[in-house]
Order: structure tokens, then C-alpha cells, then sequence
């Protein structure tokens, strides 16, 4: 992976990336926003450290890491990734509380089209905000989103501390398992 300095990451500040989106959608994860490191390498959970691809090839989701390889096998699968706000910052902290709500108003949208079976949305304080739901826990919600099962699950970031790889990995795995990607015997 490229390396950059910290003023060529900033660089990438504003910048948005291409969804993930098969043809075929059966889940959604939902990321907050991009990083700068996925600004700059136009991929998903790029920045090393983020638990993301780690905890979802513990699930037995995919078989690689690297972010480009795992993506393609996501995709293939019927998995699909987007953010609840496009741009990228450098911390999801970065963003405003209108950001966020305009974010959750394009997923009901994307949603309804694209018809997936389960969304899984990646930070339970990002939703509590985009969804103006202030005591939301993580796990599976009791209202859908757009004809969706709504989850919540932890941000994978590293900076997550509330959240470890495994507890990463059983929690996508659950979710795969709803989208009926996984039997109920996914390795964790």
C-alpha cells in the first residue's frame, strides 16, 4: 500500500469514493464517511488498522484483507457498501449533525431502490444522530429501513475501542446470517 505524508492525506479532505453496489443486493453496510485513506485509494475501510475486512473474514465473508480483493468478493456475494455522508474527513467526528441527517434521508432512499434485505449501519452514535434516535443500541432494530432489517453494529475504525475484532466478526456475521449469507454456524 502507498504510503503518504500527512499533507497529501489532507489533501484528499472533501473528496468522495464509489459506492460498492452489486447488481444483486442482499446487505448493506453502511460506513459513517470515508476516511482520507479511502479517499485516496477510492476504497472502502482502506486505512490499516480498521477492523473491517479482518472481522468479516473471521465471519467467514470473505477470504482477504486487502480492501480491493475483499470488496470484489463482497460484491460478488451480493454485498454492498456506502457511508451515510460521502465525503471524507480525517475522523468521523468531523461532521455535522446535518450531514448526517441529510445522510440518512439518501440511504431511505438508496434502499427503496435497491430493495436489500438486510442494511447494517456501522456506528451507533452516527446513527443516533442521522436518525434522531437517541437511546439506539446496537443489534437488530425493531423498525425497518425502507422494507430493510435495520442493524446496528459497532464502527470497525480502530479508534472504536468499545469493540474488539472478535466481537466485530460475531456482530457481521449475525447480519450476514439475517441476509442469509451465512448459516448460523459462521466461524467467529
Amino acid at each position: 500500500m502507498t504510503s503518504w505524508t500527512r499533507a497529501e492525506l489532507a489533501s484528499f479532505a472533501g473528496r468522495t469514493i464509489r459506492d460498492v453496489m452489486p447488481d444483486e443486493l442482499r446487505l448493506l453496510f453502511v460506513g459513517i464517511n470515508p476516511g482520507l485513506v479511502s479517499a485516496a485509494t477510492g476504497l472502502h475501510f482502506a486505512r490499516p488498522g480498521n477492523r473491517f475486512y479482518p472481522a468479516l473474514r473471521d465471519a467467514g465473508l470473505v477470504d482477504s484483507i486487502d480492501p480491493a480483493e475483499a470488496s470484489t468478493q463482497l460484491s460478488r456475494r451480493g454485498v454492498g457498501i456506502t457511508n451515510l455522508v460521502a465525503r471524507a474527513s480525517a475522523r468521523a467526528d468531523d461532521l455535522t449533525a446535518e450531514e448526517l441527517r441529510a445522510g440518512r434521508i439518501r440511504l431511505e432512499s438508496l434502499v427503496a431502490e435497491r430493495a436489500p434485505r438486510v442494511v447494517a449501519v456501522l456506528g451507533v452514535t452516527a446513527y443516533r444522530q442521522a436518525f434522531g434516535e437517541r437511546s439506539a443500541q446496537t443489534g437488530r432494530q425493531q423498525t425497518d429501513l425502507a422494507g430493510a432489517e435495520l442493524w446496528i453494529a459497532p464502527n470497525p475504525s480502530g479508534l472504536n475501542a468499545h469493540a474488539t475484532r472478535e466481537s466485530l466478526a460475531a456482530d457481521y456475521g449475525r447480519i450476514a446470517t439475517a441476509a442469509g449469507l451465512l448459516s448460523q454456524s459462521f466461524r467467529s
